[in-house]
């Protein structure tokens, strides 16, 4: 099915000027037109249209989801009474000496948090084969790490540096994976109101 997802802004990343009322056509899992919505428009009739507020741009790159994944525990919901429900790491994580199954389970978490926040990219591939399995069925795209070690302060956060793009919403995109995120504005702040993975709408904020 051939769909347009368009917003008040369109930032194509890449350094290139924002778009007001920009556009971006998505058949199947990949990118199939850009720009202003009346020429994406115009290209694609019969199009099913989805209207977001506020800003779209490509998904977001998380340079440290790797490790976010491969030495965190994130929480089941579940457990959130004894284990709260923020990543562990460091003692926390030791004491619960996890299995493999655990450690799938809380990578398949930790990506559904990801991409609740707009990241459809991560950098560095995991090294436990459970985590790595995870990410591959969420289908998350994989990069080569970032070269330096998570920073202490905030590496276990889910916001990537702004401007931190997977693709580039041009020419240059067409053809290429449907990987788009959806904020409520342009700032490192902006809270994520949806995710397109693969032409897929695996996020969706109520």
């Amino acid at each position: 099915m051939l769909t347009i997802h368009t917003a008040e802004l369109l930032l194509p990343g890449g350094g290139l000027p924002a778009v007001p009322g920009g556009a971006v056509a998505v058949a199947g899992r990949e990118i199939a037109a850009t720009g202003a919505y009346e020429e994406v428009a115009a290209v694609c009739p019969g199009a099913r249209v989805r209207r977001w507020p506020g800003v779209l741009t490509p998904g977001l790159v998380h340079p440290y989801g790797a490790e976010l994944l491969d030495r965190a525990y994130h929480p089941d919901p579940r457990e959130a009474d004894e284990l709260g429900t923020e990543p562990l790491t460091g003692p926390a994580l030791d004491a619960l000496a996890l299995d493999d199954t655990r450690w799938g389970a809380s990578a398949r978490r930790g990506a559904q948090r990801l991409l609740a926040h707009g990241v459809t990219a991560i950098g560095g591939t995991p090294r436990r084969a459970a985590v790595a399995d995870a990410v591959a069925r969420t289908g998350l795209t994989v990069l080569p790490a970032a070269g330096t070690a998570a920073p202490a302060a905030d590496g276990w956060t889910f916001r990537a540096p702004a401007g931190a793009y997977a693709g580039v919403l041009d020419a240059r995109g067409a053809g290429q994976r449907a990987d788009l995120a959806v904020f409520d504005g342009p700032g490192e702040g902006a809270l994520c109101l949806a995710t397109v993975l693969g032409g897929r709408l695996v996020h969706r904020r109520r």
